[in-house]
């Protein structure tokens, strides 16, 4: 094996030494990215190969490859790494994101090589997440692309400062100087309209490794320095972070005993010692840090990027997605947001659908809105939007199910930027970047009253339920719930039957049939039926609710056990034949859009409390049987 592929002299030497220097080197992420064969695979090999720096199992499998055949001496041909590179390109690895790990004598390096076509630009998102830096290729022979500005636009709102323009394959304009001049005043008038403040171009050939990691005499024009030297010398944000307020996410509680109880997690920014006040959001619950525990035992003082475990002078409440924080200067606490978000989905964003939203350790249910307005990101103008498809950037405020603790984007990306999940498939649909909490969550507060859902259900004695009733149009929900009523009367019990056509009739009679409008038809139902319940009362409901994540979203809003979803099963064919309103020939003639079953699909439930098939059973048993199972389950209090 060649000198040139030692990892450094000390090595040979003093092995600890190296290992204490290498430990000492700040570590810089950073990605590449830019429009699809602009040439990102290429250049990463070039910087692997040139630095003299690769990976710890290349570099055993090389040597003991030399030593079996002989070539000691030879150094390994720049051609066959990049080869590498494109073959995994070609198998798909590059479609998601492929990180490596290289280092110079000056610092260490994971390169994130991210995919540039635009169906999967969600990958380069995932990719800018925790990247300091980002390298944007532009091909000198096509010049600045939709994808260069995307990424470009994308690496900014992420809360990437430092970004590189490397114009690659001069060597194809044959080192022209007017072509690069051009390439980067067209790329400078687009950064300062997306408030990019800096950028460094350098003109480069990631194949023939000018201005890579040398400087170049093809280029005697340019005067700056190479690729590897600008990687090497730029400012980290980590002392920046430890200059914030002191933020703590809590990922778990550690208790592995009677006697201690601590509270762990990755400081996120600022400083924090034993006897410091902290702050337990969105509790506000005040104490004084007792001990800040290690792995190699406890410190006197902890900073942003160590991992600890804190304790606390008092027994108060804190579990894991709270964030601990300096106490007189915590952040915010806040449940409806402005945001940008980038969907990441192949399907629309549903406006009114609940989405899990993860930021940091806390999960809550979020509702997005109409979007406010989608990004052109070629001329960056604000285009009207109902809603948002793969890849779009748009802007819209977020309404969730409790207090979130939150920072600005610009301010935390640990408390600004969170993803969307969507429920029943667990598949991450969006990424987006928090702007501020809307007034009105700050103006609004929840009103305490007297009498309670309790009371109310006590008063009526029996226990709230909301009965759920959903399947095909012409599947016998609304004539099984309206027997289910009568019965529940005869009983005295106190009910109320909201039927979908009824509804439409007022309180949403502004709605159509689209996809959009079917998810807040089914939200704004939810909402009426949480609060009759909250009231004692049995809720019945027969609505179509053809999503499943709409039905989730209502058993969310119940307390455990008082949602009972029932499915009147009854095949398409059968309530075709009935048709008594005739809206399934006007379906099949083209003269209702969107017809469940027939243009729009129904999601069958999985897992109802109750399943009606009307084809063996007479809606006068259904409801029955539905009336036995809810009678069977009352509170043995009431």
């Amino acid at each position: 094996m060649t000198a040139a592929f030692r990892p450094d002299a000390l090595i040979a030497q003093d092995i600890d030494a190296y290992l204490a220097q290498h430990q000492r080197k700040t570590l810089l992420r950073f990605i590449t990215c830019g429009s699809v064969d602009d040439g990102k695979s290429t250049l990463i090999g070039r910087l692997l190969y040139d630095s003299k720096m690769i990976f710890d199992d290349q570099l055993a499998a090389l040597e003991a490859d030399s030593k079996r055949v002989g070539t000691q001496g030879q150094e390994i041909d720049f051609a066959l790494l990049v080869d590498g590179l494109a073959a995994e390109r070609e198998q798909g690895i590059t479609i998601d994101v492929a990180y490596r790990f290289f280092a110079t004598q000056k610092r260490k390096f994971i390169v994130a090589d991210t995919p540039g076509h635009e169906q999967y630009t969600r990958n380069m998102v995932t990719g800018a997440s925790t990247a300091d830096l980002a390298v944007i290729l532009v091909d000198a022979r096509k010049g600045v692309l939709t994808q260069t500005r995307r990424h470009s636009y994308l690496a900014h709102l992420i809360g990437i400062r430092h970004v590189v323009l490397a114009v690659n394959k001069m060597d194809l304009v044959g080192y022209d100087r007017a072509t690069y001049d051009a390439i980067v005043a067209d790329y400078a008038a687009f950064a300062e309209n997306i408030g990019i403040a800096a950028f460094t171009p350098i003109p480069i050939s990631g194949f023939k490794g000018d201005n890579v990691t040398a400087p170049s005499s093809n280029t005697p024009w340019y005067a700056g320095p190479s690729l590897i030297d600008h990687l090497e010398a730029v400012e980290l944000e980590a002392d920046t972070d430890r200059a914030k307020p002191f933020r703590m996410a809590v990922q778990w509680v550690n208790r592995p005993n009677l006697d201690f109880r601590g509270f762990a997690g990755t400081i996120a920014a600022g400083a924090i010692a034993p006897g410091d006040a902290i702050r337990v959001l969105p509790s506000g619950k005040t104490s004084t840090v007792a001990r800040i525990v290690a792995f190699d035992g406890d410190l006197d003082m902890a900073v942003a990027g160590q991992s600890v475990t804190l304790t606390f002078a008092d027994e108060i409440d804190c579990s894991r997605g709270d964030v601990i924080a300096i106490a007189d200067n915590p952040p915010q606490v806040a449940d409806q947001f402005e945001a940008t978000i980038v969907w990441m989905a192949d399907d629309p964003m549903l406006p009114g659908r609940g989405y899990w939203l993860k930021l940091g350790a806390q999960t809550v249910t979020a509702q997005v809105q109409p979007p406010k307005y989608q990004v052109n990101v070629n001329t960056m103008a604000q285009l009207a939007a109902e809603t948002l498809d793969l890849n779009a950037i748009g802007v819209a405020n977020i309404a969730i199910d409790k207090p979130l603790v939150f920072e600005p984007y610009a301010d935390s990306r640990e408390l600004g930027g969170f993803i969307l999940i969507d429920k029943v498939t667990n598949a991450t649909v969006a990424a987006g970047m928090l702007h501020h909490a809307l007034r009105r969550s700050q103006d609004v507060h929840w009103q305490a009253i007297d009498i309670s859902r309790a009371a109310h259900a006590q008063q009526k004695g029996q226990q709230p339920k909301l009965l759920w009733f959903t399947g095909l149009s012409g599947s016998g929900k609304s004539t099984i719930a309206n027997l289910v009523e009568k019965k529940l009367f005869a009983l005295g019990r106190h009910s109320y039957l909201l039927d979908g056509d009824n509804i439409r009739h007022g309180l949403n009679r502004d709605l159509g049939f689209g996809d959009a409008d079917r998810v807040e038809n089914i939200r704004r139902v939810g909402e009426v039926a949480r609060l009759m319940t909250d009231a004692g009362l049995i809720v019945l409901t027969a609505f179509i609710s053809p999503f499943r994540a709409e039905r989730h979203l209502v058993r969310s809003m119940m307390p455990q056990g008082d949602f009972v979803e029932i499915f009147v099963d009854t095949p398409l064919a059968v309530a075709e034949a009935r048709d008594v309103k005739g809206l399934y020939k006007k379906a099949r003639l083209g003269e209702i859009a969107n017809f469940t079953g027939i243009s729009s699909p129904y999601e069958t439930p999985e897992r109802p409390e109750i399943r009606i098939d009307t084809t063996r059973e007479t809606p006068e048993a259904a409801a029955e049987r539905i009336v036995e199972h809810i009678m069977g389950v009352w509170s043995p209090d009431l």
